[in-house]
């Protein structure tokens, strides 16, 4: 490591607590300054180049330092950087709200902006309880799956499952239940697990909601996948049982899965969607929540009523973030992304099948661009994704496995060269880690 990374990780480690770390890891594994960014790749400071094979944490699609969307921001640097959206109103904000109405399923005709993916999940059990409210019903308790991730503030925490986030919070958490998730990609699997949805429904709809999932990919709970037949029917029971379905597409939004969203697999319409991370390219932070016009509608009144729904965050709806998402928009409008991922889907696919003879690989499942290798034989406390982690970045990718889940979320603008070296690093780390 050159003076310069060393004295930048130096400094960083005076000051920064950093996300989803423990920090004394790194007094013997060192931190990546990095210097910039471009397509695919993430340089340091002694030019050493990375595959961002996660996509910094899942939001990049098309690259760093995108031409397109770089444009566009500083475009809007020189007009608005910023307004209330309390009163006030701008053109990036409903020229993008206008087009994710027209592009999400249908029914989704409302566009409530928030700041990241944890606020929007916020805001959207809290408005399906208040809408509730507001009809005259108080239903405080929310469903959600078994493994689930929604998030870590106080709400979406709570609607979690994944117990390394959520058992020390659990005095703090809002009533929650979670019913199982289908336990593999086959239409049996989902059958089964939507009998045990309905039970709970049956039991419990006048206490609840909603049903919040992630649709078809839980992402931290180890990329576990679903059949969409699960979506269709939870569709189905939520509607006969009164319950509002949250699908939290923060994840798997915007071609992550193989279409523009994981809902359109099913041909489902939720009450409710959360959309983030992808939604800039990966540029700023910005979320919505999409809802229909009969959640609207509830809270619609002389304001003497007292129904408004009153959450605001500072940031809602900033300009330079709403023209990075029409930027990232456009990209699709001009371009047959979905296309070219399905192609490069099958190839990595293709190119996965020398891992199933390892003996430490359990499982490889794949959705669209995400694709898992699951590792079999470690107990928790090895830390083998650590190890797979750091070998991967001094042969120059950048991979974050979820525990002894191996993962690939690339950009989109991935090219077949880069997928090779990507798997490459993948297939030799886990070879040097087999038992």
């Amino acid at each position: 490591m050159s003076n310069q990374n060393t004295k930048m990780m130096q400094r960083d480690l005076e000051v920064i607590w950093h996300p989803c770390t423990q920090m004394k890891d790194h007094e013997t594994l060192p931190l990546v300054p990095v210097k910039s960014g471009k397509g695919v790749y993430l340089y340091d400071f002694d030019g050493n180049a990375y595959i961002d094979a996660v996509s910094s944490w899942w939001v990049n699609i098309f690259g760093h330092a995108n031409e397109t969307i770089n444009n566009r921001i500083k475009a809007q640097l020189d007009t608005l950087e910023h307004v209330l959206l309390a009163g006030f109103t701008h053109e990036p904000a409903i020229e993008l709200a206008h087009k994710l109405v027209n592009m999400t399923p249908k029914g989704l005709e409302k566009v409530f902006y928030v700041d990241n993916g944890s606020s929007a999940v916020e805001a959207a059990l809290k408005m399906s309880y208040h809408y509730h409210l507001n009809r005259g019903k108080r239903k405080a308790l929310f469903l959600s799956l078994t493994n689930s991730y929604h998030g870590e503030t106080i709400g979406a925490l709570s609607v979690g499952d994944v117990e390394l986030y959520k058992d020390t919070y659990e005095p703090l958490l809002i009533a929650n239940m979670q019913v199982p998730v289908p336990k593999d990609q086959s239409i049996e699997a989902a059958k089964e697990a939507l009998q045990g949805l309905e039970e709970v429904l049956k039991e419990k709809a006048d206490e609840i909601a909603a049903f919040i999932v992630e649709p078809l990919i839980q992402g931290a709970g180890g990329m576990h996948m679903y059949h969409p037949a699960y979506l269709s029917g939870a569709r189905v029971l939520t509607q006969q049982y009164d319950v509002h379905l949250i699908a939290d597409e923060i994840m798997t939004g915007f071609g992550r899965t193989g279409k523009m969203f994981a809902c359109d697999h099913a041909e489902i319409s939720p009450d409710f969607m959360t959309l983030s991370k992808a939604l800039t390219g990966g540029y700023l932070a910005l979320s919505v929540v999409m809802t229909t016009n009969d959640v609207y509608q509830a809270f619609y009144c002389d304001y003497n009523e007292y129904k408004a729904f009153l959450h605001s965050h500072s940031y809602t709806g900033n300009p330079l973030a709403c023209a990075a998402a029409l930027a990232t928009l456009e990209i699709f409008e001009q371009n047959d992304i979905i296309g070219e991922n399905e192609k490069k889907s099958r190839y990595i696919i293709e190119q996965l099948e020398k891992f199933s003879v390892l003996p430490n690989v359990k499982e490889i499942r794949q959705q669209g661009m995400v694709t898992a290798i699951e590792l079999k034989g470690y107990e928790s406390t090895e830390r083998i994704g650590v190890k797979i982690y750091e070998y991967a970045l001094t042969q120059g990718v950048l991979l974050r496995p979820l525990g002894h889940i191996i993962y690939f979320m690339p950009p989109y603008v991935i090219s077949y060269e880069e997928i090779d070296k990507m798997i490459e690093v993948a297939y030799e780390g886990i070879k040097k880690v087999a038992k």
